[in-house]
């Protein structure tokens, strides 16, 4: 399977491939060469930083202390991606918009090869933040580039005989998923992007994003391992 990218590649990277148990190190330095050598190639890139661990471990902690909303839950994941997007400005900062997109239309033109976003507003996960941001710059398609390998038909953490999709349009997808959004909750894209792609005719590619060599494939139109949703 092959994908033919826009231009500008669109990446939500998952904070739990950031932030596993701690700050991936080793995943941040080959993930920026993967990254500078693809610029050289002539990409732009936006990348969109998950909450992970990080997030979690917030609203955890907050939950054990009092009632929290969701609201707030979802304050605390996104000041955690805030963090993350600062981490990803940083290391990249030779090639990268001092400015990270926090909120929507803080940037209207991308003028520098890398530019970082980080989650916005409570009610939807970075994957939204992906989602709209393609259909801001006009681009057809983002990658969501977190854990799962695949989409599969059940959850394939409980489940040994989850079978992935190769393929699988918007509809179909959204059986798999709760109809809301909820805090914390893991789905390889969350309902609000899934209902924003399906409204503007986008495409979605799920693979493992600690997989660097099967990202590296995929972005340069070679066999690839994942999901196309569209």
């Amino acid at each position: 399977m092959k994908y033919i990218f826009s231009k500008t590649i669109i990446i939500g990277l998952g904070g739990s491939i950031m932030y596993p148990l701690e700050i991936d190190i080793d995943f941040l330095k080959m993930f920026r060469k993967c990254i500078l050598r693809n610029i050289l190639n002539g990409h732009k890139f936006i990348i969109v930083a998950g909450g992970g661990k990080i997030a979690r471990k917030y609203q955890e902690a907050t939950q054990k202390i009092c009632k929290v909303n969701n609201e707030d839950k979802d304050w605390l994941g996104i000041h955690a991606t805030r963090l993350n997007a600062h981490l990803l400005r940083t290391i990249f900062k030779e090639k990268a918009d001092p400015v990270v997109i926090d909120e929507h239309n803080k940037i209207k033109k991308l003028n520098y090869s890398i530019t970082i976003a980080s989650g916005w507003r409570p009610g939807s996960s970075t994957d939204y933040i992906a989602a709209q941001l393609a259909v801001d710059f006009k681009i057809n398609e983002y990658i969501i580039s977190g854990k799962p390998s695949y989409v599969y038909d059940k959850d394939f953490v409980k489940y040994l005989d989850a079978k992935p999709y190769f393929e699988l349009n918007w509809l179909d997808y959204s059986k798999l998923i709760p109809k809301k959004w909820i805090p914390g909750f893991h789905s390889p894209v969350d309902p609000v992007a899934t209902n924003l792609s399906l409204k503007n005719n986008l495409t979605a590619i799920v693979v493992n994003g600690g997989d660097l060599k099967n990202f590296n494939n995929l972005i340069n139109v070679k066999e690839f391992k994942g999901t196309i949703i569209s």
